[in-house]
């Protein structure tokens, strides 16, 4: 037996298939997986993710450890509220972590992956000498997630109106703190959508308020098809220890600028970037094979430039064919999949393939 969410109950009342994911007993679907993810992509579906763990990180050196500790800057966090994608780099630049930053009125709140949570938790605590700084676990928060075309209206018809009015004011990628919930337009689908990161023993309502109104329990399988869609990573597929940000497409989210902003992994970060350039470090792409046969995992990718691998792969129930994400030579051209000992040609595309309903790639 694993670890149980405040919601563990809700989800076999409705109808949950129970799977261990990293130790937690969470709901894979609640009977047709392609029905919760077009569910999302069309109208509205709630997740619960209270097996994300939070870190609420405060003291006078708070934003100066966090510059420190992650990739991206916290110093582009100029008003509470607002929100950050960022890696947590080892020294060697390889990704112990992807996670979500906020600023807070306290300091900051990181949201970080479940199965990670041991080492980035010691990681951090390592990493605060010389740092006037305190880390805060907060295990007794729920996290749900409201997506889709539907979510922000179908959250206003459940929750006070002083709180509806400044949700429908809020912007991607901000959040606001109403008493002690937090509410943030960020997410893993591709769509509009809202995250609650609020106390546990209060999620069992809302969870029955939004399905009340007609938002769906949508379960890990249909939240892994709708982040691959958008082309979302997936800690253990697309990025690793072993693995630089240059390998798994989050160039972007690192921030080179201030020069003398010292981080961990910037040293080995960019010498990757020289070796990237010159064509020695892996590109993460998207694959789309239109024709049958399906993209999975751990499949062999074979390119005029040699040979790749696929990280994530899947039918897309919004586009009715396989994609795919798949680390591959740069400058390649040509690509080929080996299906069960068959070659057969695939598309390079960028890796984005659907958002807010609809085909993004060309």
């Amino acid at each position: 037996m694993g670890q149980k969410t405040t919601l563990y109950q809700k989800h076999l009342d409705a109808g949950a298939r129970i799977v261990d994911f990293s130790g937690w007993d969470m709901p894979i679907n609640y009977g047709s997986q392609i029905k919760e993810h077009n569910q999302v992509r069309m109208a509205a579906g709630v997740f619960d993710v209270s097996h994300m763990t939070v870190i609420d990180v405060g003291g006078d050196d708070a934003e100066k450890y966090l510059r420190y500790l992650l990739a991206n800057d916290v110093a582009k966090l100029d008003q509470v509220g607002r929100a950050l994608y960022s890696a947590m780099l080892n020294h060697d630049a390889g990704i112990l972590d992807d996670l979500i930053v906020y600023r807070m009125s306290f300091g900051y709140r990181l949201v970080v992956n479940c199965a990670t949570r041991g080492k980035d938790i010691r990681w951090m605590i390592q990493n605060t000498d010389g740092f006037r700084v305190s880390l805060e676990e907060k295990p007794r928060l729920a996290i749900l997630a409201v997506h889709g075309p539907e979510s922000v209206q179908k959250v206003c018809e459940v929750v006070a109106d002083s709180q509806a009015n400044q949700i429908r004011e809020l912007k991607n990628f901000r959040g606001i703190e109403m008493d002690s919930w937090f509410v943030a337009r960020t997410g893993y689908t591709g769509e509009k959508g809202l995250e609650f990161i609020f106390p546990a023993e209060e999620a069992p309502e809302l969870w029955e308020k939004l399905l009340a109104v007609g938002v769906l329990p949508i379960g890990l399988g249909a939240r892994d098809t709708l982040r691959l869609e958008a082309g979302m990573n997936l800690y253990g597929h697309e990025m690793d220890e072993s693995i630089s940000p240059l390998a798994a497409n989050m160039d972007q989210t690192i921030a080179y600028e201030p020069t003398d902003r010292e981080f961990i992994g910037r040293p080995a970060l960019i010498a990757h970037k020289h070796l990237y350039e010159s064509g020695e470090v892996p590109k993460l792409v998207g694959l789309v094979l239109e024709g049958r046969g399906v993209l999975r995992k751990g499949q062999k990718v074979v390119t005029d430039k040699g040979e790749g691998v696929i990280t994530s792969g899947s039918f897309s129930p919004t586009l009715k064919h396989s994609i795919a994400l798949a680390r591959i030579p740069i400058s390649s051209q040509s690509c080929e999949v080996d299906l069960r000992g068959k070659l057969t040609g695939v598309r390079i595309v960028k890796p984005n393939f659907v958002r807010f309903g609809k085909k993004v790639f060309k």
